[in-house]
């Protein structure tokens, strides 16, 4: 079966391939010649998937899954939340999105946050979402050159290390993005094809 998946950034679509099973060819943006940027305009996480599984399947009539994902801190309410990618700006640099959470942190004592990505499913005209939610930390300082994002400075539950301090199977394993793959794949497993 052939899938594409709705992103143009080569970790997630590294990430994700290494978890599908050989009986699913995965499809880049750049393999259909996608070379648009897709709105994401919706005010929610589940909203901005949605939006970018539909562009892809309306404009390019392919099954196609895409993701979005947010970095959700409690002392800030949310945020970044929807607007992880460009918390610092539209020109999306991680460094920059680090420095200004970390800032904004700085006098704060709750550092609690989660990571949550939707998968919205676009397959034989029919669409299913799959959530991952991944509890952790804000640590004060980036440590780690793995991963890409928030990771240098996200310790999941339970664990010490980064994100970007662990292997990409030892974060996929219980990553946000990790959890809501396991589920589409198990899904995507319990068909006929």
């Amino acid at each position: 079966m052939q899938l594409v998946f709705a992103s143009n950034n080569p970790n997630k679509i590294a990430e994700i391939k290494k978890m599908l099973p050989a009986s699913i060819t995965l499809l880049s943006l750049e393999d259909i010649g996608c070379t648009e940027d897709i709105p994401e305009t919706a005010e929610t996480i589940e909203g901005n998937a949605i939006l970018k599984a539909n562009y892809i399947t309306e404009k390019y009539g392919y099954n196609c899954f895409a993701d979005d994902t947010g970095l959700e801190v409690k002392a800030l309410n949310g945020s970044p939340g929807v607007y992880s990618a460009r918390y610092a700006g539209e020109q999306k640099n991680a460094n920059d999105n680090m420095d200004k959470l970390l800032s904004e942190l700085s006098n704060s004592e709750d550092r609690t946050a989660q990571f949550k990505t939707v998968i919205a499913l676009n397959l034989n005209k029919q669409q299913k979402l799959f959530t991952g939610i991944i509890e952790g930390t804000i640590i004060s300082e980036k440590r780690g050159d793995k991963g890409f994002g928030y990771d240098p400075i996200f310790t999941p539950e339970n664990h010490t290390t980064t994100f970007a301090e662990m292997t990409m199977d030892e974060k996929a394993k219980l990553s946000h993005r990790g959890i809501a793959t396991r589920k589409l794949i198990e899904f995507l497993g319990s068909l006929d094809f």
